[in-house]
């Protein structure tokens, strides 16, 4: 790991009491969903992490504590570094903070994570749908969605899948 990006991650530990992690030479940083976005504010203050450049969700089902982990990526052009702030949620409190007031990019990708993992951000301006219909019941990202199959169509078997079709009736 980088040294500039080492302290970084130990004044992290020191005032949030994060916990820390790295996977293949990425720095993965925990912390707890109340204090995200007083970190992400202290990472572009005083960091120049600038760059939100990515953010979702992993789901560790049937793992329930935690079940998903909310991920930021935060990149520092100025110093060519790259940072992952996680935190972690359980399967019965799927409530975050939002970080709109930080980064305004959250603001979309908040709504997808709301939508394709139903975790919900607390005081974000726009909690609607933005992928799916409305009245989908469900989130199609978590591990225990159930999955539809609909058989491949070919040549040989036209005939048994055309009989078996919905179409409209005129």
């Amino acid at each position: 790991m980088d040294n500039k990006l080492e302290k970084i991650v130990q004044t992290l530990q020191e005032k949030f009491g994060a916990t820390f992690e790295e996977f293949r030479g990425e720095a993965h940083v925990f912390v707890k969903p109340e204090q995200i976005v007083e970190a992400l504010t202290f990472l572009r203050d005083q960091h120049e992490f600038a760059l939100l450049s990515a953010m979702t969700a992993v789901d560790y089902w049937p793992q329930e504590s935690p079940r998903f982990h909310v991920i930021y990526q935060l990149t520092s052009l100025t110093q060519n570094l790259s940072v992952q702030l996680r935190i972690p949620v359980n399967g019965s409190q799927l409530k975050v903070p939002t970080a709109t007031g930080v980064f305004a990019v959250a603001n979309w990708r908040e709504r997808e994570i709301m939508d394709m993992f139903g975790i919900e951000f607390e005081g974000h301006p726009d909690p609607r749908r933005i992928l799916l219909p409305d009245d989908l019941d469900g989130h199609p990202l978590r591990k225990d969605f159930p999955l539809g199959y609909e058989e491949p169509q070919f040549t040989f078997n036209f005939e048994e899948i055309d009989v078996r079709k919905p179409y409209v009736k005129e």
